[in-house]
């Protein structure tokens, strides 16, 4: 988080909204509330609001996302920001520019949101420090996906009211995954008890000082669950030989029927998405009644709507 702190929002008195890491119950529950409202207004025929009309939004994207990218471009035009996407793989980027060149290109524009992500964790933070305008952080390496964990939250409350004491699990591979270390973040700050279920291979080290319990076994780490948050393999980010064979991680840690049967009857069932069907998760339980997978894809122009203008409303006149 910035420590960069601004006056004129008390409820969220920060410039930018670079990770998890430094909100605090009340923070996040003003952002899931502002992002009720938006859901509301998504909802309408008449889809847009004024609160960022005169804004410009650019969404600097280094790795592609399309589901990330649309999202808060989608997010930003509702609530009447001009938005431009940076197509980065064209750009001088390509041609040597460093992101300090970058920066100041940025600066020149005179946006008032930047939303950026990036595949070195950091990076987002060293522009943050660079640019006049406030930082939306959409995923930097493993580090951070603060959005991802935000709309994640919104679902699960959405359903099961309060948050606070209730049985996560998050499943997969923890170690490469951002989405991972964001939701620990927040989870355990608003009382959730959270649980890690990986092979031992896609744990990050540490994972046992982090306040969590910690499972290899799927079905022990899915007793009682009520919620089961399942990961996407991160093959990108993989360097050596972190699985067997993609049959036998499905077989010991993909979500099927009988794995499910150990979570409480109605544990809701996520996945931050893209899924790998039938690796990560079998087919029948994705679109199954207990998923909830393409509503957290509506939460995620919601909640991307509220971190917009929560941020705004910090900006200079």
């Amino acid at each position: 988080m910035s420590t960069n702190i601004t006056h004129r929002n008390p409820e969220f008195p920060f410039r930018h909204l670079l990770g998890i890491e430094g909100l605090h119950p009340p923070h996040i529950n003003y952002l899931l509330d502002l992002a009720d409202e938006a859901v509301e207004v998504s909802r309408q025929v008449e889809k847009q609001k004024a609160v960022l009309r005169g804004r410009t939004q650019i969404n600097l994207f280094f790795e592609a996302s399309t589901r990330t990218q649309s999202s808060f471009e989608l997010a930003g035009k509702r609530l009447g920001a001009d938005v431009m996407n940076m197509a980065v793989e064209v750009s001088s980027l390509k041609k040597g520019e460093t992101l300090i060149d970058t920066a100041a290109t940025l600066n020149a524009m005179r946006p008032d949101l930047l939303v950026v992500r990036h595949s070195q964790a950091g990076a987002v933070h060293l522009l943050a420090r660079k640019v006049g305008c406030a930082v939306v952080n959409a995923g930097d390496g493993a580090h951070e996906h603060p959005t991802q964990a935000l709309l994640d939250a919104l679902t699960i409350r959405r359903h099961k009211q309060d948050i606070g004491g209730l049985n996560v699990a998050i499943c997969g591979d923890i170690r490469h995954s951002r989405v991972a270390r964001s939701n620990i973040l927040l989870l355990s700050t608003i009382g959730a008890r959270v649980r890690l279920v990986a092979p031992s291979t896609l744990l990050p080290s540490g994972a046992h000082n982090m306040g969590v319990e910690v499972f290899t076994d799927m079905r022990e780490g899915l007793k009682g669950a009520d919620v089961v948050m399942m990961l996407r393999l991160q093959k990108e980010r993989m360097s050596g030989a972190f699985i067997p064979s993609v049959r036998e991680y499905f077989k010991y840690h993909g979500l099927d029927a009988g794995k499910l049967s150990y979570a409480k009857p109605d544990a809701l069932v996520m996945h931050p998405g893209p899924m790998n069907r039938g690796v990560e998760i079998a087919a029948e339980i994705a679109d199954g009644p207990q998923s909830v997978i393409r509503e957290q894809v509506e939460m995620g122009v919601a909640i991307r709507m509220a971190v917009l203008e929560a941020l705004a409303a910090n900006l200079p006149a």
